[in-house]
């Protein structure tokens, strides 16, 4: 593996957690390792590692553009790893609504939708 590889594995993990990328890398195949390996180094080796902004502000910035583009499964994780970003809800919120002006009311509703959804498993899964 690569210095960008191992990186991206550790930025990864502390951004989606232990048992997100545990998953992930089980359901791995043949097929589709290579594209795991380039997001690994590309999105969390590269762009996630990169100190330049805050996570808080990177997992904001990344739910906009995932609801923007009508991305619904990736908001939901997310919006999971926010628990680990320390982008607050109201911080979402801020990111959504910017989306509902710049990119479209329907996109940002969904987007809303599947947060209060994973906003309440969360909040189950603390009880």
């Amino acid at each position: 593996m690569t210095d960008r590889f191992e990186q991206g594995m550790k930025t990864r993990r502390k951004v989606l957690g232990d048992a997100h990328v545990d998953r992930a890398e089980a359901k791995k195949t043949p097929f589709d390792e290579p594209f795991q390996t380039l997001i690994t180094e590309a999105a969390w080796g590269n762009l996630w590692s990169r100190d330049q902004i805050t996570p808080r502000e990177r997992s904001m910035l990344t739910i906009a553009l995932l609801a923007a583009l009508g991305n619904h499964e990736e908001v939901a994780m997310h919006i999971r790893a926010t628990a680990n970003t320390g982008a607050s809800k109201d911080d979402v919120m801020e990111a959504l609504l910017h989306v509902a002006i710049y990119a479209g009311v329907p996109r940002a509703n969904h987007a809303i939708k599947i947060a209060k959804e994973t906003y309440a498993e969360m909040e189950a899964q603390d009880d």
